[in-house]
């Protein structure tokens, strides 16, 4: 029997190829994996074997993440780039030389930067919320020093978001990439969060023994992305020198998946996503309501104009939801699609050079002419 997703139909089992909307399309697939996920227990991971591109150490051990120092000095304003927490790894942020967000900012000229390396989640973690998430992250950034530049990516984009309203005197400047915040403008990733019963998403939570297990997912998912798909994310020639190396080194990056805690996976299914509390001023953080409005510092928008999962309009959107004079809001949109932005080379090579150019700048020609 096939199974009704939107206005197509898709046979037991099968979910769309796009790596970045799992976690909502997994719940078309809870009740067909019912009984074989019942008869073994969730799969645990370990730490990825895939090597830096950066050089980094370890600057903090949290429950929800490891704090990686990329710093070259120890002086000038420090960046926290925030990745997305989803299907895979932080190594998103720095997966190759010419397609890596650490590096370009580094190229660019910011020296003391900072990445939070999501973990897996394990049994205990089950019961974490976006609430502790947003309080390792203020831990990270104490630590660091606050005010911090914040660079959210896709998912890491709404969280950082959030502590910048939160939190406004900690954060200087803010640049948001691919990231989903207004959920009322249509998008594959928000139609796949409505789509499927809510009852769904608790299954799925059930049967991963209180997490949602990125392996189990990976497993049944139908389509592994082809040559094409890869190409386009890291915007590359793969017939070219050394593109195998490349396909080796995103084949192995995208089998190594992360787990999600099952509290926090379904406040983002409900609450984001489904309910769009953060768009409409009702999203709760760590005790207070908060208001998009009290976020005043500078931001800068990253969009890709062929990014199906966070489209162009519904990045760019976020402008009109912010305190943020308009003169402090940079907007940019690039031909890419949503990988593409952070792990494609022509975005590296046009789009972030501007984004560290802009961290560098002074703006306090902008505040006089605003004021």
């Amino acid at each position: 029997m096939a199974e009704k997703t939107g206005k197509q139909l898709r046979a037991p089992g099968q979910v769309p190829g796009d790596p970045v909307l799992w976690p909502f399309a997994a719940a078309q697939l809870a009740m067909n994996a019912w009984f074989g996920w019942l008869e073994r227990d969730p799969p645990e991971q370990a730490d990825s074997s895939l090597p830096w591109t950066t050089a980094n150490s370890v600057a903090l051990e949290l429950a929800t993440m490891r704090l990686r120092d990329c710093t070259r000095t120890g002086s000038g304003q420090p960046a926290l780039v925030c990745a997305p927490y989803a299907l895979h790894r932080a190594l998103i942020a720095d997966f190759a030389p010419g397609h890596s967000v650490v590096q370009s900012l580094q190229n660019g000229g910011i020296d003391r930067i900072y990445l939070a390396d999501w973990r897996s989640a394990t049994p205990e973690m089950r019961y974490l919320s976006i609430d502790s998430y947003l309080g390792d992250l203020n831990v990270a950034i104490d630590e660091i020093g606050a005010p911090v530049d914040l660079v959210g990516l896709c998912q890491g984009g709404w969280l950082s978001l959030l502590y910048a309203a939160r939190f406004p005197a900690k954060v200087r400047r803010l640049v948001l990439v691919g990231a989903p915040v207004d959920l009322s403008i249509e998008s594959r990733l928000s139609q796949l969060a409505r789509d499927a019963p809510e009852m769904l998403y608790d299954q799925l939570v059930a049967l991963g023994g209180g997490n949602v297990s990125g392996e189990e997912m990976l497993r049944v998912w139908s389509k592994a992305p082809s040559r094409d798909d890869i190409a386009a994310a890291l915007q590359v020639d793969l017939a070219a020198e050394g593109s195998a190396t490349l396909l080796a080194r995103f084949e192995r990056w995208n089998a190594e998946t992360l787990n999600l805690p099952g509290a926090y996976y379904l406040e983002i299914v409900n609450w984001i996503f489904r309910e769009n509390r953060i768009a409409n001023g009702q999203f709760a953080a760590l005790g207070r309501v908060i208001d998009l409005k009290h976020v005043k510092a500078p931001v800068f928008l990253l969009a890709g104009l062929d990014d199906d999962v966070v489209p162009a309009a519904q990045a760019l959107a976020t402008a009109g939801l912010l305190g943020t004079p308009p003169a402090f809001i940079a907007a940019v949109s690039e031909p890419s699609n949503h990988l593409g932005l952070f792990m494609g080379a022509r975005t590296h090579a046009h789009a972030w050079p501007g984004i560290a150019e802009w961290l560098r700048g002074d703006l306090s020609n902008v505040l006089a002419r605003s004021a």
